[in-house]
């Protein structure tokens, strides 16, 4: 059995499908504060398996610690957590609470429970502005913004646990730009309100939901100008989460967390991003230039080397595919999971 927190979640609904697909029993611990029960009423349709919900919240360790123990979970898969870069900027009281809070009261559940086995959800935000290109694993750490910040102190917390007691096996996966949809066209990303992440966003605009994409900036030092990050399939990163989770499963003690970058490797502009699924779609994507959102960065991209030397994982699935299935999921699903 594996307990998912926020399994509800864009990444986590995805991450369920392959559990279930690969044979693991599934418990997800959601309050669907950014998501909807739909989405695993659709995982088990995409399956034909059945997983545990328990609703709740990663701040109530009581509810934690009896979720996990009647679960009888021999690891955590944790994604709950708040994840706008924007929005952590003007909230971050909030985000702190949420997403360090939440995982401190996880893992003392999880010690209690002695559950000792965990991958979690960590994010390319830990290597702040890049100093160099393309980020390798051992490249300095720090946050632009208070999102990244919550995902840096957590990843430190994890880093002290596994020192003061090596017997934690610890996973930290630093994802780069997840992208796309289930290929069923049966889930996807589903922002509530107006998306923080942009392929959503040009999907909407794509579908006619919303008038135009704002491009935040076009005088970065990239090719074209606009921001330059590297999108990952939604599919390709659930599944470097089984092959952590099995990595983990196989080593009795770890000398260290592992820790890998999961990304393609190559980066695209906001503007390749736009031509491609406007040649996908067959639709129009009108774009206005805005100026720079604060916190954001010129370009990132990974070197996932790493992942394939340690997982023996690569990402399978380029740019057209998530474009595709994007699209799959957004003309299937205009109004997302509320529809």
């Amino acid at each position: 059995m594996i307990f998912v927190t926020g399994g509800a979640g864009y990444i986590g609904s995805h991450t369920c499908v392959e559990l279930l697909d690969a044979g693991y029993d599934v418990t997800v611990f959601d309050n669907f504060s950014n998501s909807h029960p739909e989405a695993l009423a659709r995982v088990e349709r995409i399956t034909g398996k059945k997983l545990r919900l328990v609703r709740g919240d990663i701040r109530d360790r009581a509810a934690l610690e009896m979720a996990l123990r009647e679960s009888g979970a021999s690891a955590v898969i944790h994604f709950a957590g708040l994840k706008a870069v924007g929005e952590s900027a003007t909230q971050p009281l909030a985000y702190y609470d949420n997403n360090v809070v939440g995982t401190l009261r996880l893992l003392e559940a999880m010690g209690d429970c002695r559950v000792k086995t965990l991958v979690f959800s960590s994010s390319a935000t830990v290597y702040g502005d890049p100093i160099r290109l393309p980020l390798t694993e051992d490249h300095p750490l720090s946050a632009t913004n208070p999102y990244g910040r919550t995902k840096l102190i957590i990843e430190e917390i994890l880093r002290d646990l596994h020192r003061s007691d090596p017997s934690w096996r610890l996973g930290l996966l630093r994802y780069f730009n997840p992208a796309g949809a289930h290929a069923s066209g049966l889930i996807g990303e589903d922002p509530q309100g107006i998306p923080n992440n942009l392929l959503p966003f040009v999907g909407q605009v794509a579908v006619g939901r919303r008038v135009y994409l704002n491009v935040w900036g076009n005088d970065y030092p990239t090719p074209d100008g606009t921001g330059v990050r590297d999108y990952i399939h939604v599919v390709d990163l659930a599944l470097g989460h089984l092959k952590a989770l099995t990595a983990l499963e196989r080593s009795p003690t770890m000398a260290e967390c592992l820790t890998v970058n999961l990304g393609t490797g190559t980066g695209y502009s906001v503007l390749d991003i736009v031509k491609a699924f406007e040649q996908t779609s067959g639709r129009s994507v009108p774009y206005k230039i805005a100026s720079r959102r604060p916190g954001d960065i010129a370009s990132c991209y990974a070197d996932p080397q790493r992942a394939f030397e340690l997982l023996g994982w690569r990402a399978e699935r380029g740019l057209s595919a998530m474009c595709a299935d994007a699209w799959r999921w957004q003309s299937m699903n205009p109004d997302g999971y509320r529809g």
